[in-house]
């Protein structure tokens, strides 16, 4: 991370990281309102989540770095696994199968543009 980027990280979001990557691939690189507005869009578990991440990322930008809101682009955004919580579903003939429920950790991190 370069020294004019301001980030926000979303830890422990309950979608697997494979469903998160794909939205992410989506903003990666757009300007922030741009981002935003193909998140609204998108009909993806992963993109309210994502909407609120940006939104935090702008936000932090402004107040602690002092950019301009206007100028600001998606400069890394990429999901990461979190811990996996371990489940068992009943199958036939007495088994136990195991259900892994994913977790994902998010990092956004917004540059201006020059």
């Amino acid at each position: 991370m370069e020294h004019n980027e301001a980030s926000a990280y979303l830890h422990y979001v309950r979608i697997s990281p494979r469903k998160v990557q794909i939205v992410c691939d989506l903003i990666r690189g757009k300007d922030t309102g741009t981002a935003m507005a193909i998140l609204m869009q998108t009909p993806k578990a992963a993109s309210e989540p994502l909407q609120k991440l940006l939104k935090s990322a702008v936000a932090n930008a402004e107040n602690n770095f002092n950019m301009n809101p206007e100028k600001l682009v998606v400069s890394e955004v990429f999901a990461t696994p979190g811990p996996t919580l371990k489940r068992i579903m009943p199958r036939a003939q007495g088994r136990a199968y195991r259900i892994n429920k994913r977790t994902s950790h998010v990092t956004l991190s917004v540059a201006e543009k020059a």
